[in-house]
């Protein structure tokens, strides 16, 4: 099976063809409910804003933006998640220009870079980052720079405050250029710089078209329409979160409560009484560890075991018996959680299988930025702990290439298809061939429809055999080994001129190796325990896919802000 196209949609939904009508029909159907839940002041409690509120908010300052020139402008924004992120975001795609998101962890020299690449004219930036902006604009002078926290304007620099309030002056006077502003569906959206986890971040352009199809066909096989409240706790310049999560909670009349920080996600959980969170593997593997760790601590490892079991065997029937068995773990988590999303790396398809067992039911996706960005999500209702999910409704999915057990190169096609890298032909070109986007991805289908993604190509090892290695593969099965924390797989040229040697960058758990032992292990002793472990893996291995040489690190690797280890800083440093 090299081609798939999606199964039957679960759900209907309505028909939208830009931001703006996604936004405009959101809040004449859910004018009345909650679309956020903020904090005014860290640790303080959460105070919920309207959908009716946000259309204001978004309506006044696409309008001052209007009157300040700004009109057909590329605007970045850049801070931390926030309320007024989303309406900064929207009111420059409804009617302004283009939006421009950065990462807030890039350095002055990069943002610049960033900025004189994409042509933009404006910042919109919070208070955390004035600094970051200020030399930035030395490097990149702007028209002007507007401080999310700013009371009043001062020269260049302009206050969101104030043209909120001058945007609600001119409509009041009958201003309505912006509200009024027809929206081309295919006309440019965003730019988004990708993460470089690979090398030369490019700059994704998007329309309004890809967006718009993109949250409208995953709202087909992922419905949270009965008054959810989503957690939002990805960084909202990553189109994984802004669509998957904050567009399409809009859509679909959803809450979204601002996350203080990923070390408040439990806290913040319950406060916010959140039923819905997506993240990346990262946080679920840790929170899963934590359960364990827990269970271990109070003696329970063998009852949580057995009640995991059980809950698997009547398939999680019962809910109210496993909400029971689990009881004490629903509580820590808030006590509300309905559905848990991951996505942007592969996940262990365990991870899913015991949440969903003690009734946190758990789906997993699949995408990138150049289809805005989810390519395969599983159902719901309906899905498979170790694969992606089927092709998304209006995406078409094939398997190019495929070696004799079926894997080869993910392409797709669809109304999400990205416009093309900005300023930048020959790339585009490479990568989108008669309409069909080259993901860059190996994967495969099972007799079911299912995805299946096996590898990165461009991280691909190849034997001296010719036989493929895929690292992700490799990094799977050595981060089932209790004592390492993080790791990376990646081949060597062999100086004796042999086979390509497989090597291994670990992180250990340094906590976790202290625990076993009853003490603190040196290095050396560290590695050898290491030795034996990853020994015990290679005998599972064919040889050409064995580890041969591994190294410690005392510190993390270097990773993007959605938690994805930037392999190229690894491997050529």
């Amino acid at each position: 099976m090299n081609s798939v196209k999606y199964k039957d949609a679960l759900y209907e939904h309505r028909e939208i063809a830009d931001l703006k009508e996604l936004v405009n029909s959101s809040m004449e159907l859910f004018d009345e409910r909650d679309a956020f839940l903020v904090k005014d002041r860290p640790g303080g409690v959460y105070r919920p804003i309207s959908y009716r509120q946000m259309r204001a908010d978004i309506d006044s300052l696409g309008t001052a933006l209007t009157e300040c020139g700004l009109s057909g402008a590329k605007i970045a924004l850049i801070g931390e998640n926030r309320y007024e992120w989303v309406v900064s975001y929207l009111a420059v795609t409804n009617g302004v220009g283009v939006i421009v998101p950065f990462d807030r962890e890039l350095g002055a020299e990069e943002l610049a870079g960033f900025m004189k690449r994409a042509g933009v004219r404006a910042i919109i930036y919070s208070s955390k980052l004035e600094r970051l902006v200020t030399e930035a604009d030395k490097l990149f002078r702007l028209d002007c720079l507007i401080g999310m926290d700013a009371r009043e304007h001062a020269g260049r620099r302009l206050s969101l405050a104030a043209l909120h309030k001058r945007g609600g002056q001119l409509l009041a006077m009958g201003r309505r250029a912006y509200i009024d502003a027809v929206i081309e569906p295919d006309a440019l959206c965003a730019i988004l710089f990708t993460s470089g986890t690979t090398g030369m971040p490019k700059g994704v352009m998007l329309s309004h078209r890809n967006i718009a199809a993109n949250v409208r066909n995953m709202s087909k096989y992922v419905d949270v329409l009965d008054g959810y409240t989503g957690l939002s706790v990805l960084p909202m310049h990553h189109t994984y979160e802004m669509t998957c999560h904050i567009m399409t909670a809009i859509y679909q009349g959803c809450r979204v409560a601002i996350c203080e920080g990923l070390k408040y996600i439990v806290k913040n959980m319950a406060e916010s009484k959140a039923s819905v969170m997506l993240g990346v593997p990262l946080i679920f593997e840790n929170m899963h560890k934590k359960v364990w760790k827990n269970a271990e601590n109070k003696g329970r490892t063998g009852k949580l075991r057995r009640a995991i079991a059980f809950s698997k065997l009547v398939n999680g029937r019962n809910t109210k018996i496993v909400k029971s068995l689990f009881k004490e773990v629903h509580q820590a988590l808030g006590g509300n959680i309905l559905l848990f999303i991951s996505g942007g790396a592969p996940i262990d398809p365990l991870v899913i299988e015991d949440f969903s067992a003690m009734g946190f039911p758990m789906i997993q996706g699949y995408g990138m930025t150049e289809n805005a960005p989810i390519i395969a999500v599983n159902k719901d209702r309906y899905s498979k702990p170790d694969s992606v999910g089927l092709p998304l409704p209006g995406t078409e999915v094939r398997i190019i290439d495929a070696d004799g057990s079926g894997v080869g190169e993910i392409i797709c096609r669809g109304d999400s298809v990205m416009l093309g890298y900005y300023d930048d032909p020959e790339e585009t070109a490479r990568v989108i061939v008669d309409g069909w986007l080259h993901t860059g991805d190996f994967g495969r289908f099972d007799s079911d429809g299912f995805l299946y993604v096996t590898g990165r190509k461009k991280n691909i090892i190849v034997a001296k055999n010719g036989k493929n290695v895929s690292p992700e593969e490799l990094e799977y099965f050595l981060r089932k080994i209790p004592c390492i924390a993080e790791v990376m797989v990646w081949g060597a040229d062999d100086e004796r001129g042999g086979d390509v040697v497989i090597c291994a960058d670990i992180f250990p758990d340094f906590a976790c190796a202290e625990e076993m032992y009853g003490r603190s292990l040196g290095s050396e002793e560290l590695k050898r325990m290491l030795k034996r472990e990853i020994d015990r893996v290679n005998e599972k291995l064919p040889g050409y896919k064995r580890i041969k040489r591994f190294a410690l690190r005392d510190s993390e690797f270097e990773k993007t802000t959605v938690r994805k280890i930037k392999r190229h800083t690894v491997i050529h440093g």
